[in-house]
């Protein structure tokens, strides 16, 4: 049996930047990962940055690149009705967000850790979280062919809706919340440069569709599709003709190019309450789901940490467990607010299945309020960017 002081089951974003917060506090901990370095580091996932997540990657050591590479907006274009509306998020909040892909943080947080010389182990089997409800929590697992015990003062569950650590929370304890939507997102990583200075999102009559990117050379694309869409109908040419169709405007030109990536992603709400159980930390997709309309997913993972190692550092330091105990209420209520505003931009820009006439009337109603009002603009730029 080995020991170390955290134990971080998962190397996404939320456990790799949790061990590098405790690695700067001099807080010992083993992070480990059911996936090969190669897939976690090529995983396509979120790109948006809040200011408050850059400048936490920034204090964590970890920002260099990010503020190198990321690519800075201070807005966002909302289309309906064959007109474009600027939300401008730096007159309205004094804030901005960065475009910077979750493959890019994680890379930096991989390499920081490398640097580190702490224990990051890839390609780990058979997890097992035990004895959670006492002081001394064990992570099982097998690596590079040994069986291998690790006694924690902590566990911290950064390992996914599809993790073993929620599920071995026991029964009873946890209350679970979702819906499903009857929306999915077709994207693509096509090889262009960018059409547009600003994410564009458009309400059309034939769906939604996003406009993003991820460099000035490579362009990050949306269309709305059904959850459980079938790719082999959807050649690249009919993905093009479609977002010509959802997101043209007259005298603009939305420049196509080789579609290197495509892939459907299903829509769903998750959040499971409360996010700890005996000296269990659940934080990122191990505890809540938001649709991708409101670009929140990466952002609450990293306030959950954040919030998460503040709370482990103060119990090290004057052994005051009270941040601890408290740590599920307080990321619960920036997770309920970004799902509520997860929902309200997914259910506003999206067309049902089943949509009327009035229904079609009344989203269209909220998409003019919003870009009308300078009060509904700024509370959608507040939750965009990031509330404190």
């Amino acid at each position: 049996m080995t020991r170390t002081q955290v134990g971080i089951v998962g190397a996404g974003p939320a456990g790799l930047t949790l061990a590098q917060l405790l690695h700067r506090e001099g807080i010992e901990s083993v992070v480990i990962e059911n996936r090969s370095r190669e897939y976690v580091e090529a995983r396509i996932r979120a790109g948006v940055l809040e200011q408050g997540v850059v400048d936490l990657l920034d204090e964590a050591g970890v920002g260099a690149r990010m503020r190198a590479e990321g690519i800075v907006h201070s807005g966002i274009e909302l289309q309906f009705e064959g007109e474009r509306h600027r939300i401008a998020f730096d007159e309205l909040t004094g804030k901005s967000i960065v475009i910077y892909g979750q493959t890019e943080v994680v890379k930096d947080l991989i390499l920081a850790r490398l640097e580190s010389g702490r224990p990051l182990l890839f390609e780990v089997e058979d997890v097992a979280v035990a004895d959670l409800d006492t002081k001394r929590p064990l992570l099982r697992f097998r690596h590079e062919g040994a069986e291998q015990e690790l006694e924690c003062d902590l566990v911290a569950g950064c390992d996914g809706f599809h993790g073993v650590c929620r599920p071995s929370i026991p029964a009873g304890v946890l209350g679970e919340f979702s819906r499903e939507y009857p929306y999915g997102w077709l994207g693509i990583l096509a090889q262009v440069p960018p059409s547009i200075d600003e994410l564009v999102y458009s309400a059309h009559d034939r769906g939604f569709a996003l406009l993003s990117l991820r460099t000035p050379e490579l362009s990050r694309y949306y269309v709305q599709c059904a959850p459980e869409e079938d790719l082999e109908l959807w050649p690249d040419e009919r993905i093009w003709e479609e977002l010509q169709l959802r997101v043209g405007l007259d005298g603009w030109t939305l420049a196509e190019g080789p579609i290197l990536e495509k892939g459907v992603t299903g829509m769903r709400s998750f959040v499971a309450e409360p996010m700890q159980y005996g000296r269990l930390f659940l934080a990122g997709d191990a505890a809540h789901i938001v649709p991708p309309t409101g670009a929140k997913g990466l952002n609450l993972a990293i306030n959950d940490v954040r919030l998460l190692a503040e709370a482990i550092v103060d119990w090290y330091a004057r052994g005051d467990e009270g941040l601890l105990e408290r740590y599920s209420d307080a990321c619960l209520r920036r997770v309920w607010r970004a799902e509520h505003f997860s929902w309200w931009m997914t259910s506003m820009l999206h067309l049902p299945p089943d949509e009327d006439p009035f229904g079609r009337q009344l989203r269209l109603s909220q998409l003019r309020y919003v870009t009308s009002s300078e009060a509904a603009a700024t509370s959608l730029a507040e939750n965009y960017v990031g509330l404190g």
